[in-house]
C-alpha cells in the first residue's frame, strides 16, 4: 500500500521513542531518508553505515549484506538508533549491529518490517520517496 509523504512523516513525528540515542545512524542508501527526518526529531549525531543487500527493485544481489565503506565515526560505548527503510529478513539490521557490537546500545527502526521500532509492517508497501 502507497503511504503519503505526509503520513510517513506524522508518523515519525508520533512514534514514542522511549531511550535516548547519541546519534542516529541510517543504513544507505534506503535509510537516509527516514533517518533523517527522525533525527531532526531526536538532534542527535547522524551517520552513515554503508551496506548492500538489495537492488532498488528489491532483488538479492548478495547471500549475505556488504559493507561498502570502512566506519568512519566513533560509535564505541554510544547508544545507537539503527534506521532501514525495510526490514523483510532482518539480515541487514543483524550484520549492522555486528559491525556496531562495540556501542553501548543498538536500537532498531524500520519504516516497514520488524524492528525495535516500526511505522508500518505491510506486505505491500511503497515508499513515498521512490521516483
Amino acid at each position: 500500500m502507497e503511504k503519503s509523504f505526509d503520513e510517513v512523516l506524522e508518523k515519525i513525528r508520533t512514534i514514542e521513542i522511549t531511550e535516548k540515542f547519541d546519534m542516529v545512524v541510517a543504513i544507505a542508501n534506503g535509510g537516509i531518508i527516514p533517518a533523517a527526518m527522525l533525527n531532526q526529531r531526536l538532534g542527535c549525531e547522524f551517520h552513515l553505515l554503508k551496506l548492500n543487500l538489495r537492488d532498488a527493485m528489491q532483488h538479492k544481489l548478495y547471500d549475505k549484506p556488504k559493507q561498502l565503506a570502512e566506519i568512519d565515526f566513533d560509535y564505541r560505548g554510544k547508544s545507537i538508533l539503527l534506521v532501514d527503510d525495510r526490514v523483510k529478513t532482518g539480515i541487514t539490521l543483524e550484520f549492522a549491529k555486528q559491525l556496531l557490537s562495540e556501542a553501548g546500545l543498538v536500537k532498531t527502526l524500520a519504516v516497514n518490517g520488524i524492528a525495535d521500532y516500526c511505522l508500518y509492517n505491510e506486505s505491500c508497501f511503497r515508499f513515498p520517496w521512490l521516483v
